[in-house]
């Protein structure tokens, strides 16, 4: 059963098609990033148009390379929320008129389902077993939550399996990769912020830190996430530092030339930026990977699955690894392509869907909210 995915929920504009909820036949995304760059995140409006623009190619493109006509797919499945209303709009509404056209169901997809489902899209090809119930984190630019997903199919390996997910924990301000995005911009660096940051904080060379920042304490659930405040500690440090302005003013010069690869803004970092930027990255990683553990620690889990663009992260992974490791769980990842925003997570997650009968006809309509349960 081939089914064409389409993903516009935020700024990558993706299609590909995934056969029996596994195997992936193709996968295209056209990303934004250059369009909103300059804004140091996302504009929805620019965002909309760019999808317009965009989404009868990349369609195109992803059943092409799956070697199909669009009259070979089964069914069409596309992302209903949560995300940027007029984004979302863009995806069902080109959606729902194939759908009609070409006389396919048409399955609605969480993206929050999807980010789950592109770990099992990368344990069925590593032949590797998730067992459920499990911890799955998802986090990334506009979301970090925790969830416990479980199923009431004995085999989940079944792409088939209907998953279920109860919130244990979420952000209360800022989404992690939000606060990277913020840090990024505030020392100039630029846009997206998680991958350089990532890169520097690798090569700090063990200078010692100009800054500790301690875990974040949150009141109530001790399994909820909270970035504002450690956002605000490297602002004020910045700010009560002048050491910091010059090199910053000479990155965003670099920026506006062009000059923004990591080989072009390293050697226009101090060890002391290089350190707060480690520093940075140890809370975040840190907070992130415990009250991950301490939820698999207490639903007694042996899988614990991590998903979302920030999911690409060297030390988050190594961190994982080792935390994993140590606590006799197993960690599973998806690929880093499949970790940021794609339509073959949405194929995946529509193929249990569609087993199921759950269907959308010509009233489905975007939900910025949509909740996982």
């Amino acid at each position: 059963m081939r089914i064409l995915g389409i993903e516009s929920s935020c700024d990558e504009t993706a299609a590909a098609v995934v056969a029996d909820g596994r195997e992936i036949l193709s996968s295209v995304v056209a990303s934004q990033i250059d369009v909103h760059r300059k804004y140091g995140g996302v504009v929805p409006e620019l965002a909309s148009r760019e999808h317009l623009r965009q989404i009868v190619p990349v369609v195109r493109e992803a059943v092409e390379h799956a070697g199909m006509k669009l009259a070979d797919l089964d069914a069409i499945g596309v992302t209903q929320g949560p995300g940027l209303v007029g984004a979302l709009l863009v995806g069902i509404t080109y959606g729902k008129t194939l759908a009609d056209a070409l006389g396919k169901p048409l399955v609605p997809v969480n993206h929050l389902e999807g980010h789950v489902h592109a770990v099992f899209l990368e344990a069925h090809k590593a032949g590797r077993t998730a067992k459920l119930p499990a911890v799955c984190l998802i986090v990334s630019g506009g979301h970090t939550v925790l969830y416990e997903v479980t199923t009431e199919d004995a085999n989940v390996q079944d792409a088939s399996a209907r998953l279920k997910y109860r919130k244990l924990g979420q952000t209360r301000d800022d989404a992690a990769g939000e606060a990277y995005d913020k840090v990024a911009k505030l020392l100039g660096l630029g846009y997206p912020g998680g991958p350089i940051l990532d890169r520097l904080a690798a090569v700090s060379n063990g200078t010692p830190a100009p800054v500790k920042f301690g875990p974040t304490k949150t009141r109530g659930n001790v399994l909820d996430f909270s970035f504002s405040g450690l956002k605000t500690a490297v602002l004020y440090h910045v700010r009560e530092n002048g050491a910091y302005s010059e090199e910053i003013v000479r990155r965003e010069e670099a920026l506006a030339r062009g000059e923004r690869k990591f080989e072009h803004l390293l050697p226009l970092c101090s060890p002391k930026t290089l350190a707060l930027v480690r520093e940075f990255q140890n809370a975040v990683v840190h907070d992130l990977v415990e009250r991950t553990m301490a939820a698999a620690e207490e639903l007694s889990v042996e899988s614990v699955l991590v998903s979302g663009g920030v999911a690409a992260n060297s030390q988050l992974r190594a961190t994982f690894e080792e935390r994993a490791k140590s606590a006799g769980v197993e960690v599973f990842f998806p690929s880093r392509a499949l970790s940021t925003d794609n339509a073959a997570m949405i194929a995946a997650a529509a193929y249990s869907r569609l087993r199921a009968g759950i269907l959308a006809d010509a009233r489905l309509n975007a939900d910025p909210s949509l909740v996982l349960a």
